[in-house]
């Protein structure tokens, strides 16, 4: 009798970045060849999430390559994960590297609740979100947008924000983290002057069993991985979307 062949190991499979090559980051105002839908409604999830179809709970903006996304997955099997990207290179990395995922004999899952749309979440976020569908949105690691000039390209704005609080629902989280400290001012200011937020400590999630979700927001990222190889600062900042009585 012949010897059952070992499966192939998860490396092997897995597409590899060298062959994506793509720069660190993309203009959220340049005319970008983009396909979105007219609402949420118009979304084939199916398409997204095959094992379980229904629209996503938790939102990563600009998920890089993915390193999020791959290690929610596991953590919670059972709620769909949706990662924007709005470079060519790195989301089709990452709808690769899912696919690769999703046939690995040895994953530990087999990661039907992740996929990613190649989007600009500056302009189509409502395109994807229905009103307070969303129990959790990432900003991990986003551009910094050092001049002045550009802050207003900075993902985290007054404007910006009452979208991220219509995607939420009353109870969802926001999640931020950078290694640049102005920008860390920056994201917390605003969030804290926005009336539909209110700040949580690290330790509050922890005590309410979010820790898991905190540590992937501060090690799964290649951004973050980088972070620490150069032995570098990350500052976190979270926030709860609160409950106002005349919402409907």
């Amino acid at each position: 009798m012949s010897k059952r062949k070992r499966p192939e190991k998860t490396e092997g499979l897995l597409p590899q970045k060298k062959h994506y090559r793509q720069r660190a980051h993309a203009n959220p105002f340049s005319d970008h060849t983009l396909e979105y839908p007219d609402s949420p409604d118009a979304i084939d999830w199916a398409v997204h999430f095959p094992a379980s179809p229904g629209p996503p709970e938790f939102a990563d903006v600009g998920c890089g390559f993915g390193g999020l996304l791959t290690a929610l997955a596991p953590l919670f099997p059972e709620t769909r994960i949706l990662g924007l990207e709005i470079r060519v290179q790195v989301s089709q990395y990452v709808q690769d590297r899912i696919a690769a995922l999703r046939v690995t004999p040895d994953a530990p899952t087999h990661y039907q609740n992740i996929s990613i749309v190649r989007a600009n979440a500056m302009k189509f976020l409502p395109n994807y979100f229905a009103k307070h569908s969303l129990s959790a949105l990432f900003f991990l690691f986003p551009d910094p947008h050092f001049k002045q000039r550009k802050h207003k390209a900075r993902i985290i704005s007054p404007t910006l924000l009452a979208e991220y609080a219509y995607a939420l629902r009353p109870g969802g989280i926001v999640y931020t983290i950078t290694d640049v400290q102005n920008l860390h001012e920056w994201m917390k200011s605003h969030l804290d002057a926005f009336p539909l937020f209110e700040s949580i400590s690290e330790e509050q999630l922890r005590a309410e069993g979010k820790g898991p979700v905190v540590d992937a927001v501060y090690t799964s990222t290649e951004e973050g991985k980088k972070v620490e190889r150069n032995k570098g600062e990350k500052w976190l900042a979270c926030f709860r979307r609160i409950e106002v009585s005349r919402e409907t």
